[in-house]
């Protein structure tokens, strides 16, 4: 027998977990509305960083306006996607009964918060790309990091989201 039907047998909390289902309750045709989303502030997050790198070797200002507008969108489409994982959460009991859901949602509501500071600083003072927006935007990078590790082992290995059932 594996361990893990071991650790399920033999731990009744574990077991309540595993019996509840995990399947997408925000979505489209079958596939959550969540993993379509993240893809853009993920994306964003890492413009932005770009446009910093690429102002601070080359001094063109039209880095600060590029990392100015994608900073500002990964801030809101980081908005949009966490209303959708933040709404699979609360109505799926199977996936709000994972720790690892939880440290997901720190994660990424931490990400937001730091993209949305990102885009603050450079609305307020465009000067202070360098080196605050910089340090910022690697930031918010470790911190896309770290919650799309969390968000990848939710659907791999407890398969959250995915279509499981034999008629689906």
């Amino acid at each position: 027998m594996s361990e893990d039907r071991r650790a399920t047998r033999d731990n009744p909390v574990i077991a309540d977990v595993m019996e509840h289902d995990v399947k997408s309750a925000v979505a489209v045709a079958g596939h959550p509305i969540h993993a379509m989303m993240v893809h853009f502030p993920i994306a964003l997050v890492f413009a932005t960083l770009g446009a910093d790198v690429f102002f601070w070797w080359t001094g063109d200002a039209f880095w600060v306006r590029a990392g100015l507008w994608s900073a500002g969108f990964a801030f809101w489409f980081g908005i949009a996607a966490g209303l959708a994982g933040t709404a699979e959460l609360v109505l799926v009991k199977g996936i709000r009964g994972r720790v690892g859901s939880w440290t997901h949602a720190i994660a990424a509501m931490t990400l937001i918060a730091i993209a949305g500071t990102n885009w603050g600083v450079r609305l307020h003072d465009p000067e202070a790309v360098l080196p605050l927006g910089l340090a910022l935007s690697v930031l918010a990078g470790i911190f896309t990091g770290l919650a799309g590790w969390h968000g990848g082992k939710l659907v791999f290995d407890h398969g959250v989201g995915m279509i499981v059932g034999p008629d689906e």
